[in-house]
């Protein structure tokens, strides 16, 4: 069974803090990321089962208050997701390249999510708001036919107005770049 996870977005660094430790505190939840994110926001990652990441979501719902910003739980998020989170994706070679770019952290993981399940392809990174002004990307690679599935399945998961900010599909990506990617 593919584990939950729980995101928790806050408009407070310090608040941040403190809603991680009530959530942390909860039984079974497993700290993905947890860390100030630009323009001066807060996300906390958690995994576990269901039913212990929908508890510590609601503890850190309750915490957060007026600092809450956005909130996602995924029932049964692909394993490759929350590693290519924590970059320790296990992709060695660059075929085709895709990259899909938001402008919410929540939005990031429904589409590298929608596009892992949806097509034959491995995750090379799931960048969150790091250094990127708040905004959220993905990469992937594979087949040139899986990586435009895959590509398009994100972008369908993740529609709304002005959420993606991007999206891209190179067949055959150039030897000096591939080695930029990984």
């Amino acid at each position: 069974m593919e584990a939950a996870i729980g995101l928790i977005e806050l408009c407070s660094v310090a608040s941040g803090f403190e809603t991680a430790d009530a959530m942390l505190k909860m039984s079974g939840v497993e700290l993905v990321e947890a860390h100030p994110v630009c323009p001066g926001k807060f996300i906390i990652l958690v995994t576990g089962s269901l039913s212990n990441v929908e508890s510590a979501m609601d503890k850190g719902i309750d915490i957060a208050g007026a600092f809450l910003v956005d909130t996602l739980t995924i029932p049964n998020i692909h394993g490759d997701v929350i590693r290519a989170v924590m970059g320790v994706s296990d992709v060695d070679e660059i075929d085709a390249l895709g990259s899909v770019e938001t402008t919410t952290v929540a939005a990031c993981v429904v589409a590298a999510d929608a596009a892992r399940k949806r097509a034959d392809v491995k995750l090379v990174e799931v960048r969150l708001a790091m250094g990127i002004g708040g905004k959220s990307f993905f990469t992937l690679t594979g087949e040139v036919g899986a990586v435009q599935t895959a590509v398009n399945a994100a972008c369908k998961a993740a529609s709304g107005e002005g959420i993606i900010i991007y999206k891209m599909v190179i067949p055959h990506v150039h030897p000096d770049l591939k080695k930029a990617i990984l």
